[in-house]
């Protein structure tokens, strides 16, 4: 059984803070061996921040703020609030607006080792241990 406070990662590898601007505490990793990754994503009034998980499928839980979801490849808008959750199932190109301070719930899957940064498509490239 793991126990994992917030608070305990603080400033440590388990919390990066992106150049483009957001936080994301790592709870789980590749390395605890639970075939997924979960985090904690802080997103800043005002970000919008392009994505791409091309090596990745993603589902976001947001539990804090607001903002708005983009399908680069389709166009279509979504209003994401306290309550949404958002499947990334398609490897879908997207930008997420933060109009408000966001905290969001990720689970990636294949898991994330912590190492990897955001390319210049916006994904993460698959990084071994």
């Amino acid at each position: 059984m793991k126990i994992i406070r917030t608070e305990d990662l603080r400033g440590t590898d388990r919390e990066v803070v992106s150049p483009g601007g957001w936080t994301s505490v790592r709870w789980l990793l590749k390395s605890d061996g639970m075939g997924f990754s979960f985090h904690e994503t802080t997103f800043p009034p005002g970000l919008e921040f392009d994505m791409w998980y091309k090596n990745h499928f993603e589902a976001v839980f947001c539990y804090k703020g607001e903002g708005t979801l983009v399908n680069r490849d389709t166009g279509e808008e979504h209003k994401i609030e306290p309550g949404t959750v958002y499947a990334l199932d398609k490897h879908d190109r997207h930008t997420l607006k933060a109009k408000t301070e966001m905290k969001l719930v990720c689970s990636f899957w294949p898991p994330v080792t912590g190492r990897e940064m955001h390319d210049e498509d916006g994904a993460y490239t698959l990084v071994e241990d």
